[in-house]
């Protein structure tokens, strides 16, 4: 691909930005990531508490790149096939069944939007996990395709009653756990109470300009991304040294303050993570226009790309998020960057 075309599609990508932060304010470094998310095609974990525009960001950018956007909440009593089908009473009296919201949208489903994942039993993610990694589920006896999805999903963290922890092996599945937090600033607070545009949200995705980019061009482009991109043999050890951290931290004098470090880490990052890792700094690079990817460009994405997939002792889980912000914080300042 040109270099003419990779810049066009760069200012598509950014003109997506534009477009969903006039909507969604204060999110300036999710909305960036979920762009790059977008373009190294990988799932994404939100990390948030409620009522912070998850729901509006995700549909604000489903309006700007094209195709379906389909949501489901977790509960208690979802089961597998409330992903694949709806069963029902008809006006005639006898049960009809209907595409349940995996299906909903066919081949064109762009976003699923997985609300407290961590309400729906473990049966329900095995069929999402799965449906994730393929792409492809078998219901009527037919194969459906699903090549331009990207699941985002959100766990309720609030509350622990009647919740089903993702595993270690699930959280691997997603590329990325991001952070939605409320806007620390107070213009912007007192915007999205008291200014009346913020309070309908169907109004305000529609603000969002149609089809910025074409989801259905969006895995031909990443792989020319990922082809056009390129990381130099330093670079390479540099991010092996990295993964080499998370895994024994101790060898690198990393340190957690109040964690006994010879006790916390059961498994670093695996080398899937790492993948995805260099997946997403090669678009960052390109978003900032280069052709080479630069310890910066690991650095933006190192913390939501490798955060979650860290497992460590049961004593330490509780604190998984501050424990783990201080170990990889920790490793970027003790591993020499070239």
């Amino acid at each position: 691909m040109s270099d003419r075309q990779l810049a066009d599609w760069r200012n598509h990508a950014l003109a997506l930005e534009t477009e969903v932060n006039k909507v969604v304010v204060g999110q300036q470094k999710p909305i960036r990531l979920i762009t790059t998310a977008i373009f190294a095609r990988g799932h994404v974990l939100l990390e948030g508490d409620v009522g912070v525009g998850k729901t509006t960001l995700l549909r604000a950018f489903t309006r700007g790149i094209g195709g379906g956007y389909q949501r489901i909440e977790g509960t208690i009593d979802l089961m597998p096939n409330d992903l694949v089908y709806h069963t029902y009473l008809g006006e005639d009296g006898k049960p009809h069944v209907s595409a349940g919201p995996l299906l909903m949208s066919g081949e064109n489903l762009s976003v699923f939007f997985f609300n407290e994942i961590n309400r729906a039993r473990p049966q329900v993610h095995s069929l999402l996990l799965r449906v994730m990694a393929e792409r492809t589920l078998t219901a009527f006896n037919k194969e459906h395709y699903f090549p331009h999805m990207i699941v985002f999903a959100d766990r309720n963290q609030v509350e622990k009653e009647e919740t089903f922890e993702i595993p270690s092996a699930a959280r691997d599945r997603f590329m990325m756990e991001i952070p939605i937090v409320v806007p620390n600033d107070d213009a912007i607070m007192q915007s999205l109470v008291f200014d009346t545009k913020f309070h309908n949200v169907d109004a305000l995705v529609d603000m969002v300009n149609k089809d910025v980019l074409e989801f259905n061009q969006l895995n031909e482009f990443s792989s020319e991304v990922q082809q056009s991109v390129t990381a130099s043999e330093t670079l390479q050890k540099y991010a092996l040294n990295l993964w080499k951290a998370t895994k024994v931290p101790t060898d690198y004098g990393v340190k957690v303050s109040g964690v006994d470090m010879n006790r916390l880490v059961l498994a670093g990052a695996s080398p899937r993570g790492m993948s995805m890792m260099l997946r997403a700094a090669r678009v960052n690079a390109w978003l900032n226009e280069r052709t080479a990817v630069l310890p910066d460009d690991i650095h933006a994405v190192l913390h939501e790309t490798l955060a979650h997939r860290l497992v460590f002792s049961p004593v330490y889980e509780m604190r998984r998020t501050e424990i783990a912000r201080e170990m990889l914080a920790g490793i970027v300042n003790a591993v020499a960057a070239p």
